[in-house]
């Protein structure tokens, strides 16, 4: 019963996000597009729930530049000043809105990773693959992308033994001021989050 409740609030949500923020997001579309080029959006393989594939969609923040041997530069290299913006404020998330309406994903949940990183998760770590990925997680407001690759993970198994929708709604709210406090964006010294190899 709590699961398909979850469901429901999670269509509910995400059809009344996508409304309203269906002008914002063609803005962003439309700056994107001016700014960076085509495509407008970034899609990538990630884990969903018991590890099953699902394409993941953000707004693009980078370039494809690459180098003589067209390998891609480093993410520090070519994310624009307009993607550091968006993902400074969180606004290239706003496309797993889609995601969450397609089942996919939830509105909370442990962040969907790259499907390489399945193999690489010890069992206990595993464990984060019984529920739905979500667009924000216990993780993520517990220190988001500063957090060490094994804590996040650690955070992440927590919530799956201690889902309730109570705690996603506490999450929820958390988020709001996470995001707007521009908290944690990406890990000290680094564009974004380094590689996760295993522990």
């Amino acid at each position: 019963m709590g699961r398909l409740t979850k469901r429901l609030l999670d269509l509910c949500a995400a059809s009344l996000g996508l409304i309203v923020l269906s002008p914002l997001m063609l803005a962003i579309a439309g700056l994107i597009r001016w700014r960076i080029g085509a495509p407008v959006f970034f899609r990538q393989t990630r884990a969903g729930e018991n590890g099953k594939p699902f394409i993941l969609l953000k707004f693009r923040t980078m370039t494809d530049a690459r180098d003589a041997q067209a390998n891609l530069l480093p993410d520090a290299q070519r994310l624009t000043p307009l993607g550091r913006t968006l993902r400074r404020l969180s606004l290239d998330e706003l496309p797993q809105l889609w995601n969450v309406l397609r089942g996919e994903m939830s509105l909370v949940g442990p962040r969907p990773l790259l499907m390489e990183y399945v193999e690489r998760y010890s069992l206990e770590q595993a464990r984060r693959l019984e529920v739905l990925p979500g667009i924000t997680g216990w993780a993520q407001v517990r220190g988001r992308n500063s957090l060490e690759w094994e804590e996040k993970l650690t955070q992440d198994v927590w919530y799956v033994d201690h889902w309730s929708l109570w705690l996603d709604l506490c999450i929820l709210l958390s988020t709001v001021g996470v995001v707007l406090k521009c908290q944690d964006i990406s890990q000290p010294g680094e564009a974004t989050m380094e590689e996760f190899r295993g522990t």
